[in-house]
């Protein structure tokens, strides 16, 4: 398990300050709005994209929390000092504050910005409090944006990759409920019962499509698990995915296949089978301990988690940049730690 979370943290050190290539998700307003990565954002500036760097801090922050060597923990506080800093993040809400950033990021890279947030609040430790006290006014802009987007959002979007909305309602969850705004937390249970709770026979044969990095079914059901009482959520479940066998059976959904490692879209495949391991174990543990549902999940986790880990050796850039965090949300059991 050390040299497993050895090799993660060196794949997000190798890559928070790598500021190329870099897909930058910006709107030009004029030729002035031509800038750098690294100055319109002088905090998540690597990793070749915004949400990747959010989520390569993540990684950092929670490998440090589950306890590193002397070596690692002292390259992996740098890391940290050098980027999560008051300045560093006063450059971020300056872009934030800018024209044409209404929908930026919204609400992949928004969810992992409050998840980084998350994981500090919870973590007794000095250099945990000095961090989350740079990052907090951007987390205020992050929940402000969830704020002002909700109410106006008519639909769930149900998608596999970054604008799905049932991923981003999770994590902005997990991290209202943390940080005590009732208010956002209100605001995202109802919009999440309105979208959901009579949703029934999630189409996940038809599962993935070409470009998933996240379950569009399996998703939904670990955000349920999180706002419906054991219960209410072992019922719901029943009509949402009828067919997860009694059995104990691994073989009812089958991983994800990446012919192409080196292609950025197909290697999402890597992690939706990641991701769904995740999924597959937190509505496991949601249900009631005799459900039978729950071996199946589980040896269906199991297997994909294990198909997910072989494909997160770095070997390339595609996958290098972002598949060792959805390891670690995998591995260090994350999604089970969702406050409720």
């Amino acid at each position: 398990m050390q040299e497993q979370k050895s090799h993660f943290l060196q794949l997000a050190l190798d890559c928070v300050d790598r500021e190329y290539p870099n897909k930058i998700s910006h709107v030009l307003q004029s030729d002035s709005d031509a800038r750098t990565p690294r100055d319109m954002h002088p905090a998540f500036y690597g990793c070749y994209d915004w949400h990747s760097a959010v989520h390569g801090h993540w990684l950092i922050v929670r490998l440090l929390r589950d306890g590193l060597d002397a070596d690692a923990d002292g390259a992996a506080t740098a890391a940290l000092d050098a980027h999560l800093t008051a300045e560093a993040i006063a450059g971020e809400i300056a872009y934030f504050d800018g024209e044409g950033t209404a929908s930026f990021e919204r609400p992949y890279g928004l969810a992992w910005l409050l998840q980084l947030g998350l994981e500090l609040r919870e973590w007794d430790d000095p250099r945990a409090a000095r961090w989350s006290e740079a990052l907090a006014p951007l987390e205020q802009v992050v929940a402000d944006r969830y704020r002002s987007w909700l109410p106006n959002l008519a639909y769930p979007i149900r998608i596999g990759t970054h604008n799905q909305s049932a991923f981003g309602f999770a994590l902005a969850l997990d991290w209202a409920r943390a940080a005590g705004d009732a208010e956002l937390e209100t605001l995202l249970v109802e919009t999440s019962l309105r979208f959901h709770l009579e949703d029934r026979a999630c189409p996940i044969s038809y599962e993935p499509s070409g470009e998933d990095f996240l379950s569009p079914c399996l998703m939904e059901a670990d955000l349920m698990r999180r706002i419906l009482d054991q219960a209410a959520f072992a019922d719901w479940l029943t009509g949402f995915l009828p067919d997860i066998p009694l059995d104990g059976s691994a073989d009812w959904l089958e991983p994800g296949i990446v012919l192409d490692p080196s292609d950025g879209k197909l290697v999402h495949l890597d992690g939706v089978n990641l991701s769904r391991a995740w999924n597959l174990e937190a509505i496991a543990f949601a249900l009631p301990s005799s459900d039978p549902r729950r071996h199946s999940l589980l040896a269906a986790s199991a297997r994909h988690l294990e198909v997910g880990l072989a494909s997160v050796t770095g070997d390339d850039y595609a996958g290098g940049h972002w598949l060792a965090s959805f390891a670690t949300y995998a591995v260090t059991g994350r999604a089970v730690e969702s406050p409720r």
